[in-house]
């Protein structure tokens, strides 16, 4: 009889004889899952009664991203970069929560009671009656929640300064941050207490812990942004309660975060004169159409330097892609020039769409022609030298005409798509229907 296995028998000295034998398992009463535990009651989907109302937050743009407004007995977790407003936002969401009936409670487990004090009385938000406390032990926390009134929002900030002593390890480890999440949210879904958790995040941008955390809650929110620009978009990544690609657009300004009700504006400004190189694009962010500025800079080399390809707000491979495809269909010369291709504000693109309008930016980089000033342009832009069509063409168009712009240049199948022009009144639409009529159009006569 040997313990394990091995390849030679130690009585015999014979090899690979040795056979296992699995062990009978005999189960107890104590193993059993089938009894002894508690029975539940089940509810059928059209069971009579009231469903939870969403509260509204304050902000609208807050409410947008949500997908109407806070739900009772909801766990949502907020990441975002150090220093990027997520405190900030909370702060006046408690703050309104507080004022208008609600309770809301704001624990900080990374500052002092005094420093969101003097937060607050930055914000004009020092007479709101926020219930705040200093406190890292989820212990102490649910304790003192179970001796108050139940509040109607419950921010935490942020989870992974939180620490269970039933839990071994320091706060932040894996264990420690699943287990004081299991508890915060079976507290919030046991009384309808909506819980804003605050969520640290690594340098690719993801949130930082256990990757459970994101399926143990209901929502998952995004803040982004630049440091460096004023504005900051809150991107929900997943929601049970509404749609994943809304977004809310803020500005933050030394009063707080301000809501920018039309971000195209914001990400429109400063263009006076039509230059090469610039084309813009509208894009779809769930809802809501945003016209962004796409901005591209050829520069011709000398002979034996190599080119460089920099990309900023967009997919560098899909560039290299759309420059091979430049190339190859429609006989532009890229190999000996530096690319660089910028989209205005900061913002980020992953729109398909946006294929069409970086195409026409490159072209009129390239021969150093202006394109029109009043234009949009969109469309997916395939292999093979394709304008393929795209989703909500007309609700592109009917923001582009909103926004004072006169043509519009697409997919042939957008104008099929919208026969009687009501996508834009007022705006002329040109079907595309391969690249090569986009680059005789810029470089014969834009």
């Amino acid at each position: 009889m040997a313990t394990r296995w091995q390849g030679q028998c130690a009585d015999c000295g014979e090899w690979n004889t040795l056979v296992e034998e699995a062990p009978q398992t005999v189960f107890s009463s104590k193993h059993d899952l089938s009894s002894g535990g508690r029975p539940i009651v089940f509810t059928p989907l059209d069971a009579p009664g009231e469903l939870p109302v969403r509260r509204a937050s304050g902000l609208a743009e807050f409410d947008r991203a949500l997908g109407g407004g806070l739900v009772p007995g909801s766990a949502i977790l907020m990441g975002g970069d150090p220093g990027i407003g997520k405190s900030t936002l909370l702060l006046q969401v408690s703050a309104h929560i507080a004022s208008s009936g609600g309770t809301a409670v704001y624990v900080s487990g990374e500052e002092a009671a005094g420093q969101v004090r003097l937060r607050a009385e930055r914000l004009g938000l020092s007479k709101a009656p926020i219930l705040m406390a200093s406190a890292t032990s989820v212990r102490d926390i649910l304790t003192t929640l179970g001796n108050m009134d139940t509040p109607s929002l419950l921010v935490i900030d942020s989870i992974q300064t939180m620490h269970s002593d039933q839990i071994e390890g320091a706060p932040g480890t894996v264990s420690q941050v699943r287990g004081c999440a299991f508890e915060l949210i079976r507290y919030a879904k046991e009384n309808g207490v909506t819980l804003i958790l605050v969520g640290h995040v690594t340098k690719d941008g993801n949130i930082a812990g256990p990757r459970v955390l994101e399926h143990m809650v209901d929502v998952v929110m995004s803040f982004e942004g630049e440091r460096s620009h004023q504005y900051r978009i809150l991107r929900s990544l997943k929601n049970r309660f509404g749609p994943v690609d809304e977004i809310g657009v803020f500005a933050m300004e030394g009063a707080g975060l301000a809501e920018v009700g039309n971000p195209s504006m914001l990400f429109l400004s400063g263009r006076e004169e039509p230059m090469a190189g610039s084309a813009v694009f509208p894009a779809m962010e769930g809802t809501r159409p945003v016209l962004i500025e796409i901005q591209a800079l050829i520069v011709r080399l000398q002979s034996g330097a190599t080119p460089r390809r920099a990309v900023v707000g967009w997919d560098n491979g899909r560039m290299a892609m759309l420059l091979a495809v430049l190339e190859a269909r429609c006989g532009l010369n890229f190999s000996s020039a530096e690319v660089y291709l910028n989209v205005a504000g900061g913002y980020r693109l992953s729109d398909p769409a946006a294929d069409l309008a970086v195409a026409a930016a490159l072209v009129s980089a390239l021969g150093d022609k202006p394109l029109s000033s009043n234009a949009v342009w969109f469309g997916e832009v395939s292999l093979a030298g394709e304008i393929r069509p795209v989703a909500h063409s007309a609700i592109r168009q009917r923001e582009s005409a909103k926004l004072g712009f006169a043509k519009a240049f697409g997919p042939s199948s957008a104008a099929e798509q919208d026969p009687g022009g009501e996508g834009g009144k007022g705006l002329a639409f040109t079907g595309l229907g391969m690249l090569p009529n986009l680059v005789d159009r810029i470089l014969s006569d834009a």
